[in-house]
């Protein structure tokens, strides 16, 4: 009888452990993907300020034409010559790849205007964040344009 307490507290333990993970990962997910929504908003708004303090200082981003420094992103970002009317994310996957490190893959849709040529849609898109002490920071960002449907 006492064995069986003691095998039955201890699967209680693993059962409540095991829990309190998966509650920590889905608030970490949460919190990164509330960041790259954020971030759409900020390109929207063209807030300069939200992506001067939500990236590191040498994060890199890739697009169709070359990488570009966090300055360069950041000028592409509030360049007046673009108009974003809409955006959508879906196909949305956090997957952490240390306690410090996560990876957000997505594909989204737009409706953005710049220098009077239409941006390609849909997209898709990688971000990588790091935590830098109780903080998610942008380290690198990628697009691809998805191919279209035949």
């Amino acid at each position: 009888m006492k064995r069986a307490c003691v095998v039955i507290s201890l699967v209680i333990i693993a059962v409540t452990l095991a829990l309190g993970q998966v509650k920590r990962k889905n608030s970490v997910e949460a919190e990164i993907i509330a960041l790259e929504k954020r971030a759409f908003e900020a390109w929207k708004n063209k807030d300069k300020k939200a992506f001067q303090e939500g990236m590191l200082e040498d994060s890199l981003s890739i697009y169709s034409s070359g990488a570009v420094t966090k300055e360069q992103w950041i000028q592409m970002s509030i360049d007046p010559n673009c108009t974003v009317k809409s955006y959508s994310l879906d196909n949305i996957k956090v997957t952490m790849l240390s306690s410090a490190i996560a990876l957000m893959t997505y594909r989204f849709t737009q409706d953005t205007v710049c220098n009077g040529k239409q941006e390609p849609s849909p997209v898709w898109a990688s971000t990588v964040f790091v935590k830098r002490g109780k903080k998610w920071l942008g380290a690198f960002h990628q697009e691809t344009p998805a191919d279209q449907a035949k």
